[in-house]
C-alpha cells in the first residue's frame, strides 16, 4: 500500500471517529439535560381545561397551563399554612364549596406543622393549584428555589427516579396512543409485517416493473411523491403513519439511482413540511387556534398558499440534492449503508423480476390497506392501535398469498420467521425511541401541572420576548417555537405548553395571535424533521438504515433553508398584518 493510499484511509478512519452513534449522541444530550436541572430552579403552571372547536366543527376539550401562575418550586411555609388552614377549618362553607371535609382538616392542622408535606394535603383535597390561588406565594419558603435533579440510579420504587435508568423509563412512558409504548409497539409490529412483504418478493418484482415501464421518467416520481406526503402532513398531520410507507419507498427510491436520504426527505420531511404549512390539521392548526382563542380554520386561504409555496421549493431542494446523488452516487453519506438495498436489487434474478399475478395481488393488498388506513385516519380517528393492526393484516394476507402462489417457496414457517426477523431489524430503533422519551424525562418531564426544569426554560424563553419590536417578536417567537419543539416533538402537546403564554404575549407586543400561531405551527413542523426526539423521525431512520448523525449532516442544511423560509412567510404575514 503506497504513503497516499495509507494517508488517504487514515483520513477516513479519523473521519469515521468522528461520527458518533445514535445511541452516543443521544447519551450526551441526556448528560447535558441533567447538568442543566442543577443550574435551573424548577418551576410550575396551575392548568386549566378550555373548550376549542375543532376542524369538524366538534367541541373538543384541552389541558392548558395559566401563564400568569408560575412559581418556582419552593418548600412550604408551614408556619403561614399552620394559621391560615386552622382557620380554614372554622369556615364550613368555603370548606364544602371547596370539596374539603372538615373534620378531617381540623384533625390534620392539629399534627404538627413542621412535618406537613404536599401529598398530605393533596389529600385532603388541599392541592398546590388550591393554595397558590387562596394565598400566593405566601404559602411557600420562597428563600430557596428547589431544582428537581434526578439522582444517578435509581427507580420510582427505589429512591425516585435515577438518570441512568433513562432507557428503561422511556420505553415504558405513555400508553397505546403515543410515545414512547404505542410508537414502539407500531414499529415492531409494522417490522414484522414488511418482513413478510419483502419475503414475498412482491416489492422489488413492482418496483423493476415500474422501472421497465416509465424509463427516463422517474424524476418526476418524486416530486409528485412530495407534494402527496405532504398533503398528508397538511390534512391529517401524518407523521407516525409515514414508518411503514418508508419501507416501500427506500428501496423505490434507490432502485431510481437515489439514495435513503431521498427517501426519507420524499416521505417524512415531507410530511412534517406538509405539517409545518398546513392550512386545516387537527393536531396542530385547530388546537393552536382554539388555546389562541382566534377562529378555527381562520387565516386559510393565506395558509394555502403557504403550503403550496413552500412545499414546491422544498421538493425543488430535494431535487438538486437527488440530482447530483443520482449522477455520481458516491457522494452519499449513506453509500455504504444504502449497500444493503442494492444489493438486494442487483441480486434479483431474473426468474424474481417477473411481475406475477401473486405479486400483483399482494401489491393490490397492499394498496387496499392503505387506504383503508388513510380513510380510518381521516374518516374515523384511527391512531396507533388502529394502525398497527391494519398492517399486521396486510403482512398476514401477504404472507398467504405468497403461500398459494409459491412465491419464494413461501410457507407458514418461512412466515413466521420472516415477521421475527422483520421485528429484530427494527428493534434498535424501538430503543431508540425510548431514549429519545428519556431525554424529556430528566429535563422532568412535560407536564405544566409538575415543577421541572422544562417549565421554568419556557416561562423564562416567553419573558425575554417583551419588549421588543413587534416583527422581530414574531420572528423570535418562531425561533422559541423552533427550539422548544427539539424537547416536545407532540405538536398537540407543544400547543398546550407554548400558545397559552405566546397568545397573551402577542397581545403585548403587538403581534397579531394569528402569526403567533403561525409561528408555532412552522416552527413545530419543520424541527420535527430534525430533532433526535423524534420518535416517527427516528422510526423512519431505522426503516432506511441510516443513523441520525449521518441524517444530521445532510438535513441541518435543509433546516437552514427551512429556517429562511419560515422566516420570509413571518415577515410576510407581519406586513400584512394576518388576522
Amino acid at each position: 500500500m503506497s504513503k497516499k493510499e495509507k494517508d488517504l484511509k487514515k483520513k477516513k478512519d479519523l473521519t469515521k471517529m468522528r461520527t458518533p452513534h445514535t445511541y452516543a449522541i443521544i447519551f450526551a444530550v441526556v448528560l447535558v439535560c441533567w447538568a442543566l436541572t442543577f443550574i435551573v430552579p424548577a418551576g410550575k403552571f396551575s392548568v386549566h381545561q378550555i373548550e376549542y372547536t375543532d376542524s369538524n366543527g366538534d367541541v373538543k376539550t384541552k389541558t392548558v397551563l395559566d401563564a400568569d401562575t408560575f412559581r418556582y418550586s419552593y418548600n412550604l411555609n408551614t408556619g403561614f399554612l399552620a394559621n391560615e388552614l386552622k382557620n380554614l377549618s372554622d369556615d364550613s362553607a368555603v370548606l364544602e364549596e371547596m370539596g374539603v371535609d372538615q373534620e378531617a382538616l381540623k384533625e390534620f392542622v392539629e399534627s404538627d406543622s413542621a412535618t406537613w408535606n404536599q401529598a398530605e394535603l393533596d389529600d385532603l383535597g388541599l392541592t398546590d393549584d388550591v393554595l397558590y390561588e387562596r394565598y400566593g406565594e405566601s404559602m411557600y419558603d420562597t428563600s430557596k428555589k428547589l431544582h428537581k435533579t434526578a439522582r444517578v440510579w435509581g427507580t420510582d420504587d427505589f429512591g425516585g427516579f435515577g438518570f441512568l435508568n433513562y432507557i428503561f423509563e422511556g420505553l415504558v412512558t405513555g400508553d397505546k396512543y403515543g410515545s414512547a409504548v404505542g410508537i414502539v409497539a407500531l414499529i415492531l409490529v409494522v417490522g414484522g409485517s414488511f418482513g413478510i412483504i419483502m419475503r414475498t418478493g412482491a416489492i422489488d418484482a413492482g418496483i423493476y416493473a415500474f422501472i421497465r415501464k416509465t424509463k427516463g421518467l422517474e424524476k418526476f416520481a418524486l416530486p409528485m411523491l412530495f407534494f402527496l406526503f405532504s398533503l398528508g402532513g397538511a390534512t391529517f398531520g401524518m407523521s407516525e403513519e409515514v414508518i411503514p410507507f418508508a419501507m416501500i419507498m427506500v428501496p423505490f427510491v434507490i432502485a431510481l439511482g437515489y439514495d435513503s436520504i431521498v427517501a426519507v426527505t420524499v416521505t417524512y420531511v415531507a410530511s412534517q413540511v406538509g405539517n409545518a404549512a398546513s392550512w386545516m390539521s387537527p393536531f396542530s392548526v385547530a388546537v393552536a387556534q382554539g388555546i389562541a382563542g382566534i377562529p378555527v380554520l381562520s387565516g386559510a386561504s393565506f395558509r394555502l398558499v403557504m403550503w403550496v409555496v413552500i412545499t414546491a421549493l422544498s421538493a425543488a431542494y430535494m431535487m438538486v440534492y437527488a440530482e447530483k446523488i443520482r449522477k455520481k452516487p458516491e457522494l452519499s453519506a449513506v453509500y455504504d449503508t444504502d449497500e444493503h438495498f442494492r444489493d438486494r436489487l442487483e441480486n434479483t434474478t431474473e426468474e424474481e423480476m417477473k411481475f406475477t399475478l401473486g405479486h400483483k395481488l399482494i401489491l393490490l393488498e397492499m394498496l387496499a390497506v392503505l387506504i383503508w388506513i388513510v380513510w380510518g385516519v381521516t374518516a374515523k380517528g384511527y391512531y396507533i392501535p388502529e394502525i398497527a393492526s391494519q398492517f399486521f393484516v396486510m403482512g398476514i394476507a401477504a404472507g398467504i398469498t405468497s403461500v398459494i402462489f409459491k412465491l419464494n417457496n413461501m410457507t407458514i414457517n418461512d412466515m413466521a420467521s420472516s415477521f421475527q426477523g422483520g421485528v429484530a431489524d427494527l428493534a434498535g430503533t424501538a430503543v431508540v425511541v425510548g431514549m429519545a422519551k428519556g431525554i424529556l424525562l430528566v429535563l422532568g418531564g412535560s407536564d405544566a401541572n409538575v415543577a421541572s426544569t422544562l417549565n421554568t426554560v419556557l416561562y423564562s424563553l416567553g419573558n425575554a420576548l417583551s419588549g421588543i419590536p413587534a416583527t422581530i417578536a414574531a420572528w423570535c417567537m418562531y425561533i422559541f417555537q423552533s427550539l422548544f419543539n427539539l424537547v416536545v416533538t407532540s405538536n398537540s402537546g407543544q400547543a398546550a405548553l407554548t400558545m397559552p403564554i405566546m397568545a397573551p404575549l402577542a397581545d403585548i407586543v403587538g403581534v397579531s395571535r394569528q402569526v403567533a400561531v403561525l409561528a408555532y405551527q412552522l416552527g413545530a413542523g419543520f424541527v420535527d424533521a430534525f430533532t433526535p426526539v423524534s420518535a416517527s423521525l427516528i422510526g423512519v431512520l431505522g426503516v432506511a438504515r441510516i443513523d441520525w448523525s449521518k441524517w444530521a449532516k445532510y438535513q441541518i442544511k435543509m433546516q437552514g433553508f427551512f429556517f429562511l423560509m419560515g422566516t420570509v412567510v413571518i415577515i410576510i404575514a407581519m406586513a400584512m398584518n394576518l388576522q
